[in-house]
C-alpha cells in the first residue's frame, strides 16, 4: 500500500466500494482499508431501490447486478391489507431489486478494482489524526502497525465507526427495536406474494426471497427481548413467524442466524476538515423500507465527483461543503420515514393497529398519496436545495431522457463521470463551450425529443442548472455562467494538479481529529 494517497476510504461495504469506484474512475488515487479478511457471505441488506439502480446504470454496472436477483414491483403489507405498486415508477427500474448484499459488494468491488482502486483487507484503522495539509491513519495489519497519509479520508466503516470516534463526533439517537431475529432459510411452502410482511400487537415478521431458493426471514417478539449475543432458537423463530404471518411457510435448514437491534442515529456533521463520513458511519436507522444501503451508496455518488473535482483543482469554492448540505437532510428524512414505518409495524394496541390498516390502505390506494409514496420509497423523489429564483428543475433527479445519436440515453452519457449538458438542438456556441473550454469536465448532448429546456446534469444524475431561454446569445451567456459556477474555470485557467500525487509534505499531526 503506498504511504501516501489522494484519498483513503475506511470500510469496504457498499458505500466505501461505490466511492472507490467513483474516485478511481475519475483518475484519483485511492485505497480502501477493510478490517475483515476474505470478504463476507452474510446477507445484511437485500433491497436495491430504483434510484440506486439508476446510479449504477450511470456507471455501467446495473445490468450485471440485475442478473443476480429478483425484481419486485408490488409489495404486500400486513396480510395484504395494503399493497404498494411500484410498476408505475418512471425510468428503467420500476421495481425494487432483491439480491444479497454480497452480490452488490461484488459488483461494486469489481468496478472499483477495474478502475484502479486498491482494496486492502485485514487492515484495521485504529486512529485518525489530521492537520492542515493531510490526514494520518494509524493502521494495524498482520505485519504490525504503520502510519499512512492521505489528502482526504472518508469513513465508511459502519455504525461503530473508528473514524467517527477519532473525530470525537457525537452520534445522538436511540434504539427503536431490540432482539430482532434473522435467518436465511429454505421454505417448503413459499408465500404467494414475493414479499410478505405481517404484524400483530406483539409480533412482527417479514419474508423475502433471494432468488436462489433461499429466503431471508426476519421476526420480532415483544415478549422475548434477548440480547444480541444470544443465539437464535429456530423453534422460537418459527413460532414468532406463525403468530405474525399465520404460517411459518415450512421454514427449514437455516444456514445463518443472528440477532440485532435497530438504532436511529445521525452524526451532526458529515465533514470535519479533511475527513468525511458516509453510510452507516454517518446515519443509521430502522431497516423498514430497506433504505440503509441505498442511502449510503447515494452518499458516495454525491461525494465522489466533488472530491475528484477538488483534487483535480477545478472545484468551485465551497463545493465539498455541499456534501453535508445536500446529504444530511436526506439522511434525516430517511431516519424519520423508516422510524415511522417501524412504529406502525410494532403498534401494540388494537386501536392503533386498526388505524394503521386504514392509513396504509389510504396511502397505497388513493391516487395522489400513492403517487408520492412509491417515489419516496424508491429514492426517486430525493431533491437537493436550489437557489432562490432557480429553474423548477434545479436540484431534482434528472430523468433518463432519450438523446439524439449515441449514446442514446442520458444515463449512458453519464458513464464517463463528466457533467452532461443536454441542449434542445445543435448549437455552435454550446458545442464550443463544451468541446473546447470545458471538454475535460462537460459532455454535450442533444435531446432526442421536442423540448426547449437546456439542462446541465451533474455526474451524480441531478440537475445543476436549467433554462428555457430561446435567444441563442442569451442562452450561450447563461450556459457559460452555469459552467463556470458548477465546473470551475475554463481549462486554460485550471492549475495543473497531478491526479495521483501525494498529499504533500508531512508535518507533525495535531492531536485528535478536528484539525484542518
Amino acid at each position: 500500500m503506498p504511504a501516501s494517497r489522494d484519498v483513503v476510504i475506511v470500510g469496504a461495504g457498499p458505500t466505501g466500494l461505490m466511492l472507490a469506484g467513483e474516485l478511481a474512475a475519475a483518475g484519483i488515487g485511492c485505497t480502501v482499508l477493510e478490517r475483515r479478511a476474505g470478504g463476507s457471505s452474510l446477507t445484511r441488506a437485500f433491497a436495491v431501490h430504483a434510484r440506486t439502480l439508476e446510479l449504477l446504470d450511470a456507471r455501467g454496472v446495473a445490468d450485471e447486478l440485475l442478473a443476480t436477483g429478483t425484481r419486485v414491483d408490488r409489495l404486500a403489507l400486513f396480510a395484504g391489507s395494503a399493497r404498494l405498486d411500484l410498476s408505475g415508477l418512471p425510468g428503467r427500474f420500476p421495481f425494487v431489486l432483491v439480491t444479497p448484499q454480497y452480490e452488490t459488494e461484488r459488483v461494486l468491488a469489481g468496478r472499483a478494482r477495474a478502475a484502479g482502486a486498491e482494496i486492502v483487507e485485514g487492515a484495521e484503522v485504529v486512529d485518525v489524526r489530521q492537520d492542515a495539509d493531510g490526514v494520518d491513519l494509524v493502521v494495524s495489519t498482520a505485519d504490525g502497525t504503520d502510519i499512512r497519509r492521505a489528502a482526504y479520508v472518508v469513513g465508511c466503516d459502519g455504525v461503530r465507526s473508528t473514524v467517527r470516534r477519532a473525530l470525537a463526533l457525537p452520534f445522538p439517537g436511540r434504539s427503536v427495536v431490540r432482539s430482532v431475529m434473522l435467518a436465511d432459510v429454505r421454505l417448503d411452502d413459499p408465500p404467494g406474494e414475493v414479499l410478505s410482511v405481517g404484524a400483530t400487537g406483539d409480533a412482527f415478521a417479514f419474508v423475502v426471497p433471494f432468488g436462489d431458493g433461499w429466503y431471508r426471514a426476519i421476526a420480532w417478539d415483544r415478549n422475548r427481548q434477548a440480547p444480541d449475543s444470544e443465539p437464535v432458537d429456530f423453534d422460537e423463530l418459527r413460532a414468532t413467524m406463525r403468530r405474525a404471518l399465520g404460517t411459518d411457510h415450512g421454514m427449514r435448514d437455516p444456514r445463518w442466524t443472528s440477532r440485532f437491534h435497530s438504532d436511529e442515529r445521525q452524526v451532526p456533521c458529515y465533514r470535519v476538515g479533511r475527513v468525511f463520513l458516509a453510510g452507516d458511519a454517518a446515519h443509521v436507522h430502522s431497516p423498514a423500507g430497506g433504505q440503509g444501503m441505498n442511502t449510503g451508496i447515494q452518499d458516495a455518488a454525491n461525494l465522489g465527483w466533488k472530491l475528484a473535482a477538488e483534487l483535480h483543482g477545478w472545484a468551485p469554492p465551497g463545493l465539498l461543503d455541499t456534501y453535508h448540505d445536500e446529504r444530511h437532510p436526506v439522511g434525516r428524512a430517511v431516519l424519520r420515514g423508516s422510524g415511522a414505518l417501524v412504529r406502525l409495524a410494532l403498534a401494540e394496541s388494537p386501536a392503533l393497529r386498526a388505524a394503521r390498516t386504514v392509513a396504509l390502505a389510504a396511502a397505497t390506494r388513493v391516487g395522489p398519496l400513492r403517487r408520492r409514496l412509491a417515489p419516496a420509497l424508491s429514492g426517486l423523489a430525493v431533491a437537493y436545495p436550489a437557489p432562490h429564483g432557480a429553474h423548477r428543475l434545479t436540484g431534482r433527479r434528472a430523468p433518463d431522457v432519450r438523446l439524439a445519436g449515441r449514446p442514446g440515453r442520458l444515463y449512458e452519457a453519464l458513464r464517463d463521470g463528466r457533467f452532461v449538458l443536454v441542449a434542445a438542438a445543435n448549437d455552435p456556441a454550446v458545442t464550443y463551450l463544451t468541446t473546447r473550454l470545458w471538454a475535460d469536465r462537460v459532455r454535450c448532448a442533444t435531446a432526442g425529443g421536442a423540448t426547449r429546456t437546456t439542462v446541465l446534469v451533474r455526474p451524480d444524475g441531478y440537475i445543476a442548472w436549467a433554462s428555457d431561454e430561446t435567444s441563442p446569445d442569451l442562452r450561450a451567456a447563461a450556459i457559460r455562467e452555469a459552467l463556470a459556477r458548477w465546473c470551475g474555470p475554463p481549462a486554460e485557467h485550471v492549475p495543473h494538479v497531478r491526479p495521483h500525487g501525494p498529499a504533500g509534505p508531512r508535518p507533525e499531526p495535531t492531536p485528535g481529529g478536528r484539525g484542518g
